[in-house]
């Protein structure tokens, strides 16, 4: 029974989601409802979180026989979740998303598009070169999601700086995720580490957009912190491009995005913001039995 409910776990990569739930706590910050639209606040984190994890049942579906020679520990390939069973949970977590995501009046382009995204991803682009930009444009949207939250126009300079900054950054993690499987090519870790790093400039520039402040004044300093943070395991991860060094560098940077939320909703809300690293506990806990790439 354990070891059923693992398998069912590590395919719905149960760590991860909370990612996806601190974009939609950032994107409430910035966007100013948490509090006072909480009702639309849970809808947004169910639908952005089953949306999430129906993409990780669905990446595991459309690479099942590849998983057979290379992964045959994973749910699918190990017999331990029938494919079946996996087609049912990814038809059902996309279903509850959308429906979540209409209920909460997510522009309809929105709400069409994500899904959309992650079953183009995962069925065809994830193996192209355009791949890590797919992947990025799904936390592009996920984020503009977490936005529609207010009501008001999504389609915003600060609105799209913030999305473009989060989903600049899932561009990099992807692409240094490319080949965790083998050792991977130096320059092409090098690559997407700027990639990464461009991202957290990006964010530098977020208050720009701002009328007055409204932030904190260590928003740049926590930004600096965070580029420590990832930097250490991603300068390792180029030292020593073997599997297990590069797999770390991407668990460190998957969930390292609940930082880089909490550090983005600071400057909107001021240091309340990092309470959105309460999301972290969970994920390093469930992490330590379900593994995140």
């Amino acid at each position: 029974m354990k070891r059923t409910l693992l398998a069912y776990a590590q395919l719905l990569r149960l760590p991860n989601v909370f990612t996806a739930f601190a974009d939609i706590a950032m994107s409430a910050c910035a966007a100013g409802y948490v509090l006072g639209a909480f009702d639309t606040f849970a809808l947004l984190l169910i639908a952005s979180g089953s949306l999430y994890c129906g993409g990780m049942v669905w990446n595991d579906i459309f690479d099942r026989r590849d998983d057979r020679k290379t992964q045959a520990f994973r749910p699918i390939p190990s017999g331990h979740v029938p494919v079946r069973n996996a087609v049912g949970i990814g038809m059902m977590t996309f279903a509850m998303g959308i429906g979540c995501g209409a209920i909460a009046n997510v522009p309809p382009e929105i709400l069409i598009a994500l899904p959309a995204m992650i079953l183009l991803y995962n069925a065809w682009l994830k193996h192209t070169p355009f791949g890590p930009v797919a992947m990025g444009a799904c936390r592009f949207l996920n984020v503009l999601m977490g936005l529609s939250g207010s009501g008001l126009d999504v389609w915003t300079d600060l609105n799209l700086h913030l999305a473009a900054t989060t989903g600049l950054y899932i561009v990099g993690v992807t692409w240094f995720a490319r080949t965790e499987e083998s050792t991977s090519a130096r320059r092409s870790l090098i690559a997407a580490s700027v990639v990464i790093f461009a991202a957290i400039v990006l964010a530098v520039t977020e208050p720009s957009h701002l009328k007055a402040a409204q932030g904190t004044v260590f928003f740049p300093y926590l930004l600096v912190a965070f580029s420590f943070l990832v930097g250490v395991k991603l300068i390792a991860a180029i030292q020593q491009p073997g599997p297990k060094p590069v797999q770390a560098a991407i668990k460190r940077c998957i969930l390292g995005l609940i930082v880089l939320d909490a550090i983005l909703a600071t400057a909107f809300v001021g240091l309340p913001g990092l309470l959105i690293l309460l999301l972290l506990p969970p994920a390093l806990w469930l992490g330590k039995w379900v593994y995140s790439t």
